[in-house]
Protein backbone atom coordinates (compact mmCIF):
# COMPACT_ATOMS: atom_id res chain seq x y z
CA UNK A 1 0.00 0.00 0.00
CA UNK A 2 2.70 2.54 0.97
CA UNK A 3 4.80 1.48 -2.01
CA UNK A 4 1.89 2.33 -4.33
CA UNK A 5 1.45 5.73 -2.65
CA UNK A 6 5.11 6.57 -3.28
CA UNK A 7 4.90 5.35 -6.88
CA UNK A 8 1.72 7.39 -7.40
CA UNK A 9 3.52 10.51 -6.08
CA UNK A 10 6.49 9.86 -8.40
CA UNK A 11 4.15 9.43 -11.37
CA UNK A 12 2.30 12.63 -10.41
CA UNK A 13 5.67 14.42 -10.45
CA UNK A 14 6.42 13.00 -13.91
CA UNK A 15 3.02 14.16 -15.16
CA UNK A 16 3.54 17.63 -13.65
CA UNK A 17 6.85 17.85 -15.55
CA UNK A 18 5.05 16.98 -18.78
CA UNK A 19 2.39 19.61 -18.15
CA UNK A 20 4.85 22.22 -16.79
CA UNK A 21 2.57 22.44 -13.78
CA UNK A 22 4.56 24.48 -11.28
CA UNK A 23 1.82 24.39 -8.61
CA UNK A 24 1.65 20.60 -8.64
CA UNK A 25 5.44 20.28 -8.64
CA UNK A 26 5.71 22.66 -5.67
CA UNK A 27 3.13 20.57 -3.76
CA UNK A 28 5.17 17.42 -4.39
CA UNK A 29 8.60 18.88 -3.52
CA UNK A 30 9.74 19.22 0.09
CA UNK A 31 10.91 22.75 1.06
CA UNK A 32 14.41 21.30 1.63
CA UNK A 33 14.39 19.60 -1.79
CA UNK A 34 17.70 19.02 -3.62
CA UNK A 35 18.34 17.49 -7.06
CA UNK A 36 21.48 16.53 -9.00
CA UNK A 37 21.05 16.17 -12.76
CA UNK A 38 22.80 13.70 -15.04
CA UNK A 39 25.04 16.63 -16.09
CA UNK A 40 26.06 17.29 -12.48
CA UNK A 41 23.92 20.41 -12.06
CA UNK A 42 22.59 21.01 -8.52
CA UNK A 43 19.18 22.49 -7.78
CA UNK A 44 17.25 23.57 -4.71
CA UNK A 45 13.45 23.63 -4.93
CA UNK A 46 13.13 27.14 -6.39
CA UNK A 47 15.85 26.63 -9.00
CA UNK A 48 14.40 23.23 -9.95
CA UNK A 49 10.91 24.67 -10.35
CA UNK A 50 12.22 27.52 -12.48
CA UNK A 51 14.18 25.15 -14.74
CA UNK A 52 11.25 22.74 -15.19
CA UNK A 53 8.48 25.32 -15.65
CA UNK A 54 10.35 28.17 -17.37
CA UNK A 55 13.36 26.34 -18.84
CA UNK A 56 13.93 25.24 -22.41
CA UNK A 57 13.30 21.52 -21.83
CA UNK A 58 9.80 20.41 -22.78
CA UNK A 59 8.86 16.96 -21.43
CA UNK A 60 6.60 14.89 -23.67
CA UNK A 61 6.74 11.97 -21.24
CA UNK A 62 8.69 10.48 -18.37
CA UNK A 63 8.46 6.74 -17.78
CA UNK A 64 9.75 4.90 -14.70
CA UNK A 65 11.00 1.45 -15.69
CA UNK A 66 11.41 -1.30 -13.09
CA UNK A 67 10.68 0.91 -10.05
CA UNK A 68 11.78 -0.49 -6.71
CA UNK A 69 10.68 1.18 -3.49
CA UNK A 70 12.10 0.68 -0.02
CA UNK A 71 10.10 2.11 2.89
CA UNK A 72 12.05 3.13 6.01
CA UNK A 73 9.57 4.49 8.56
CA UNK A 74 8.40 7.83 7.15
CA UNK A 75 10.98 7.83 4.34
CA UNK A 76 11.06 5.97 1.05
CA UNK A 77 13.76 5.40 -1.53
CA UNK A 78 12.64 4.85 -5.12
CA UNK A 79 15.14 3.54 -7.67
CA UNK A 80 14.39 2.91 -11.32
CA UNK A 81 15.49 3.48 -14.87
CA UNK A 82 13.91 6.70 -16.05
CA UNK A 83 13.07 7.26 -19.70
CA UNK A 84 12.69 10.92 -20.64
CA UNK A 85 11.16 12.08 -23.92
CA UNK A 86 12.28 15.72 -24.10
CA UNK A 87 12.48 18.54 -26.63
CA UNK A 88 14.90 21.45 -26.34
CA UNK A 89 17.12 23.55 -28.61
CA UNK A 90 18.83 20.30 -29.74
CA UNK A 91 15.50 18.86 -30.97
CA UNK A 92 13.50 15.98 -29.55
CA UNK A 93 15.47 13.26 -27.78
CA UNK A 94 14.92 10.26 -25.58
CA UNK A 95 17.21 9.61 -22.65
CA UNK A 96 17.48 6.60 -20.32
CA UNK A 97 19.35 6.65 -17.05
CA UNK A 98 19.24 5.35 -13.49
CA UNK A 99 17.32 7.59 -11.10
CA UNK A 100 17.04 7.67 -7.33
CA UNK A 101 14.38 9.62 -5.46
CA UNK A 102 14.08 10.05 -1.68
CA UNK A 103 10.56 10.73 -0.41
CA UNK A 104 9.40 11.67 3.09
CA UNK A 105 5.91 11.40 4.50
CA UNK A 106 4.62 14.62 6.08
CA UNK A 107 0.81 14.32 5.74
CA UNK A 108 1.56 13.53 2.05
CA UNK A 109 4.62 12.11 0.27
CA UNK A 110 7.13 14.86 -0.57
CA UNK A 111 10.22 14.45 -2.73
CA UNK A 112 13.20 15.63 -0.69
CA UNK A 113 16.12 14.61 -2.90
CA UNK A 114 16.95 12.96 -6.17
CA UNK A 115 19.65 12.16 -8.67
CA UNK A 116 19.55 11.01 -12.26
CA UNK A 117 22.38 9.63 -14.35
CA UNK A 118 24.62 8.76 -15.89
CA UNK A 119 22.99 8.41 -19.30
CA UNK A 120 22.62 4.89 -20.64
CA UNK A 121 23.99 4.87 -24.20
CA UNK A 122 21.50 4.02 -26.97
CA UNK A 123 21.99 0.66 -28.62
Amino acid sequence: MLNQEVLDAALARADALRRRDGKQLRRLLHPQFRWTSHKGDHFDRDAYLESKVEGQNNWHAQTLEEPEITILGTAAVLTCIVKDDVSNSDGRNQYRMPMTQVWVYEKTWKLVAGHAGPLIPSL
